[in-house]
């Protein structure tokens, strides 16, 4: 009697198709990392902006006089990066009070808008 020996092992279709799935999957992996470190980014932009908001704001209020109407632009260092902030100060109808919105921006792409009113004191 003869016997017949069955091959062993893979064959090369198997072996292509295996790492056709492995190289899918490692791809929506890296896909998924690189949307997870922008979102990051995006959320540590926004929290920077909104501390040299709020102290931009708060500077104006401690000068304890009427803001000056017109617009203004200066950088903003935070945590080693530096945002661009623009003060904007407008009239309200009530001239004892102005309007004082801060714009923040990274890299000219808009991050967070804080407005307040201040008045005279």
């Amino acid at each position: 009697m003869t016997r017949r020996t069955r091959p062993q092992g893979f064959t090369l279709i198997e072996v292509l198709v295996a790492l056709a799935i492995v190289a899918t999957t490692l791809l929506a992996g890296l896909q998924a990392t690189g949307a997870l470190t922008r979102n990051a980014q995006r959320q540590t932009d926004r929290v920077l902006a909104q501390l040299c908001a709020e102290n931009a704001l708060a500077q104006v209020r401690l000068s304890q006089q009427l803001p000056d109407v017109g617009d203004s632009t200066r950088p903003c260092a935070q945590a080693g990066r530096v945002l661009q902030l623009r003060l904007l100060v407008q009239p309200t109808p009530n001239p004892n009070f102005r309007r004082v919105e801060a714009r923040l921006s990274v890299d000219d792409t808009p991050v967070l808008q804080l407005t307040t009113i201040v008045g005279r004191i």
